[in-house]
């Protein structure tokens, strides 16, 4: 498995890479890809930081593993490509960005957010067809972890949106003199109406980049 990454982070994690839990994550992922069906593509692992390189991160969204379902799955954290079913934590996304700034966003593949320095992150970078969490605790929450750590001793005034326990559990990685984050339960449908909705993530970050100077996100994208 060639690991196709933008220089930004290639440079960055050059230790994580070098990492011995890491030289066994790729032989463990290659041998998935080998022997099962795996999510979501090969090429695709790596896809959020070739299209958000360090330098320009301006918001982390956290995800936990990727979408299990076929032609879900696309390598940024809720996203799924043109042309098939929204999963109901992306519907549930895109209303309340209806709610909160008064459109749709036009495409559910999310890249054009990462083109303008979203990292859709998701802890776990693949996960086999059908078996949600499967590569949890294989490694990829420690490379993951060292992820969120760069992008908050790296760069300034970033935005960290964590929805649910999850995501949330990993706000000790995060300076909070430097950045701002955004908590509230997930958008998935079991939590969504005990505090998403309504949380206004959307306005908030572009309020603060603003005021910090930072081009805003057009979340229409």
């Amino acid at each position: 498995m060639n690991v196709k990454i933008h220089d930004s982070w290639r440079s960055a994690l050059q230790s994580e890479f070098e990492a011995e839990y890491f030289h066994a994550l790729v032989e463990f992922v290659k041998n998935e890809y080998r022997t099962k069906k795996v999510y979501p593509q090969a090429k695709n692992i790596f896809r959020a930081f070739d299209l958000c390189p360090l330098n320009e991160v301006k918001v982390v969204i956290l995800g936990q593993d990727p979408y299990h379902g076929p032609n879900q799955a696309n390598g940024l954290c809720f996203a799924v490509n043109e042309g098939f079913a929204h999963p109901p934590s992306l519907r549930n996304i895109f209303q309340e960005i209806y709610a909160n700034l008064g459109y749709y966003p036009k495409s559910s593949s999310l890249t054009a957010w990462a083109k303008q320095g979203v990292l859709l992150l998701n802890s776990s970078l693949t996960v086999i067809a059908g078996q949600a969490g499967s590569h949890q605790g294989k490694g990829w929450e420690k490379f993951t972890d060292a992820v969120i750590k760069t992008v908050s001793s790296r760069q300034n005034n970033v935005v960290f949106i964590l929805w649910g326990r999850y995501a949330q559990n990993k706000e000790k990685l995060i300076d909070i003199k430097k950045h701002l984050i955004i908590k509230s339960p997930h958008p998935s449908p079991l939590s969504a109406h005990r505090g998403f909705f309504g949380s206004k993530p959307f306005s908030k970050v572009n309020k603060y980049l603003k005021w910090h100077g930072k081009k805003e996100i057009d979340w229409i994208g």
